[in-house]
């Protein structure tokens, strides 16, 4: 009987749906809450698209910026990391050794059976530090455009996500029919986008959506009656 090829699917672009889950949630979430709030204290559509457009503006830049920041420090991290592992390995490279061989032990190898695989690793000095840097630190090499491509993906999707709320006041002009269209869509895009990050994260998708709407929904419901009460 031949054998049944046995292909492994597994999801790699952990990285990218993370930033676009970061934007996409604050991008629906935020302007949301601030459109409802407004509705709340306000009369007119032109006073909440105002508000709402430059609050997308400033939170795009600043969550795409944020994003930017955070790939970099990942990355600056990473290569002062790669410079002291490899001063090490020449400094001090009877420990370094020793951690090589930590690292197999703890996999539950006897010493014969790893001390050629620990020589094979530590007699090339490269192998060796991308060794340590994986296997001892727990990190890979990062990607030199993932800054540049993080804080585009978040501020992209917080545009996006931002519109979707702000989309019935710039349509329509009485101000509380707006605000129920609003609620509606919000929640719906809410849903839809909780639903695909749980297939991508392996949470169910009805309870993704559902966590998603309940968060978004509760954040807009209390800045719509804070700014009743002000009002």
């Amino acid at each position: 009987m031949p054998a049944v090829e046995h292909v492994e699917k597994h999801f790699t672009a952990t990285a990218a749906v993370r930033d676009i889950v970061i934007g996409m949630s604050d991008g629906l979430t935020v302007p949301f809450a601030l459109a409802a709030g407004l509705t709340g204290a306000v009369a007119s559509t032109t006073i909440v698209v105002t508000a709402g457009l430059a609050e997308i503006a400033a939170g795009s830049i600043a969550m795409g910026l944020g994003g930017y920041l955070a790939a970099k420090t990942d990355s600056q991290h990473y290569a002062s990391e790669l410079a002291r592992e490899y001063r090490e390995t020449v400094d001090l490279p009877d420990v370094e050794t020793e951690e090589v061989a930590k690292v197999f032990r703890d996999y539950g190898l006897a010493p014969a059976e790893m001390a050629p695989v620990v020589h094979a690793i530590t007699s090339n000095q490269k192998r060796w530090v991308d060794f340590m840097m994986r296997f001892e630190l727990g990190l890979e090499t990062p990607d030199p455009t993932r800054a540049s491509r993080s804080a585009g993906a978040i501020a992209a999707s917080y545009i996006a996500g931002g519109l979707i709320p702000l989309a019935p006041y710039i349509l329509m002009h009485h101000i509380l029919s707006a605000l129920w269209v609003s609620v509606g869509v919000t929640l719906l895009a809410l849903f839809v986008f909780g639903s695909v990050k749980g297939h991508f994260t392996g949470v169910h998708p009805l309870r993704g959506g559902a966590q998603t709407v309940l968060v978004g929904g509760l954040a807009a419901a209390a800045a719509f009656f804070i700014a009743r009460l002000i009002s």
